[in-house]
């Protein structure tokens, strides 16, 4: 029997923060109660000073493997995730070959089943081609359906509105989507290309790739889900005007519509672009510091429902080309949760809150089974926190394959210790357990 007692923790957990032990026993949570009597067999962990929450879940990360190998691997990216707090995350479609088909998902499967540090699960790839495969799915098997309506890897844009209607008809799966406006886009870009040639400025990225064209498509995708009555997520709000279509009434599990930020879209802004350049370059674009802040009353107000980072590696060469070859994209899943961290130590947003967004919603949204949240009987995925611990972004601690970060040279104030992933020690100020291995995902649907 393998026995973990964490003492005198200070838990943030559904709404409430209080001071507690937890008992870990085996790879579930088997009790929570202000004074544990310690046992000789038990494993001691002492939280004094520290913070305990449940284990992030990110929905929204890249991990590059099959076929990208070169930027990053399902094992150097879950192992930088497991130091930065998250202890399941949902991967994206657009590998190489990507994950469009049956197999190609069970693929990934069998590749994450023997590499990942962390739990994890896969997202479904739509195409104009693939509906009879869409039909296939068991969803029970997998994280959710995955659109792109603007810009995307190889051919996963879904462009045919005949399609896409098919397809919002024809499952029952939540379907998350990348929403922008190709037609805008391209317009723009073709204008800035007769403008600046093959020197389009970096500041230009998000008058391309622009407010008018996030919106239009939002509006448009809002409007067929509600036709249909399919169950939509929109990942990566960037604007203030997105932000205004989404509702805040009725609580997430009565939401047929839903909404996400991501954490690069609240802690930068159109100003960044001048020192960051091409290394905040992402899909949709780091927009105004009047968008951003309008995220943040989205964010407090609930009218977004998740947090997350749409970690996307590229190599640095890649990222230092000019901005028509650049690709747009950036490591985030050791820095995302202690980026949040940072802003609760500047009163932007409470530890509750950043608990609800980024661990107990993507639960419920998903519908995970017995994770997300600090209860007896859950799965122990737990991550200690200390809130008055500065340290540097620098090379020698990224652990990006990539090995470059958007926060580099920060100083962060707060620090992640500890993470549990199943109960077991997976992260331990800074040493990992190398052999351990996170589980599947399972849904209560």
């Amino acid at each position: 029997m393998s026995e973990i007692l964490i003492k005198n923790a200070r838990i943030v957990n559904e709404g409430k923060i209080f001071k507690s032990d937890l008992l870990i026993n085996e790879n579930l949570i088997s009790e929570i109660s202000k004074d544990i009597p310690i046992k000789d067999h038990y494993k001691i962990i002492s939280a004094e000073n520290k913070v305990l929450i449940p284990g992030v879940i990110d929905d929204q990360v890249h991990f590059r493997e099959p076929g990208l190998t070169h930027k990053a691997t399902i094992n150097s990216e879950s192992k930088a995730a497991v130091a930065g707090g998250i202890t399941s995350y949902i991967e994206m479609p657009n590998t190489i070959p990507q994950t469009t088909t049956l197999k190609a998902l069970e693929d990934k499967f069998e590749l994450a089943k023997n590499n990942s540090y962390a739990n994890y699960s896969f997202m479904f790839g739509g195409t104009n081609e693939n509906i009879e495969e869409i039909k296939k799915l068991d969803k029970k098997k997998v994280a959710a359906l995955k659109l792109f309506l603007g810009s995307s890897t190889g051919k996963m844009l879904v462009d045919d509105q005949k399609v896409l209607k098919e397809i919002f008809e024809n499952t029952d799966l939540l379907i998350a989507v990348h929403s922008e406006d190709e037609k805008i886009i391209n317009k723009n870009l073709t204008l800035f290309k007769s403008k600046f040639g093959d020197k389009i400025p970096f500041d230009c990225h998000s008058k391309i790739r622009s407010e008018e064209a996030c919106l239009k498509s939002t509006k448009k995708i809002i409007a067929l889900a509600k036709e249909t009555g399919a169950r939509l997520h929109v990942f990566h709000l960037s604007t203030k005007s997105e932000s205004l279509l989404f509702d805040n009434k009725i609580p997430l599990k009565q939401k047929q519509i839903t909404s996400e930020v991501c954490v690069h879209h609240l802690w930068f802004s159109d100003k960044d672009y001048k020192k960051k350049q091409s290394l905040i370059k992402w899909n949709p674009a780091i927009k105004s510091e009047g968008d951003k802040e309008a995220l943040w009353i989205a964010l407090n107000n609930d009218r977004i429902d998740i947090i997350a980072t749409d970690h996307a590696p590229h190599t640095i060469e890649e990222k230092s080309k000019t901005y028509l070859d650049c690709p747009s994209g950036g490591p985030l899943v050791q820095h995302g949760l202690i980026s949040m961290i940072q802003h609760y130590l500047n009163k932007k947003i409470t530890l509750e809150k950043i608990v609800t967004k980024m661990c107990h919603n993507p639960a419920d949204l998903f519908q995970i089974e017995n994770r997300g949240y600090i209860r007896e009987g859950y799965f122990a995925d737990l991550v200690l926190i200390e809130l008055n611990n500065s340290w540097k972004v620098e090379k020698k601690n990224i652990l990006y394959k990539c090995n470059w970060s958007p926060f580099e040279d920060f100083i962060f104030d707060s620090k992640i210790t500890q993470t549990f992933v199943n109960g077991k020690l997976v992260f331990n100020e800074g040493v990992f357990d190398q052999e351990l291995r996170g589980e599947r995902l399972t849904f209560k649907r």
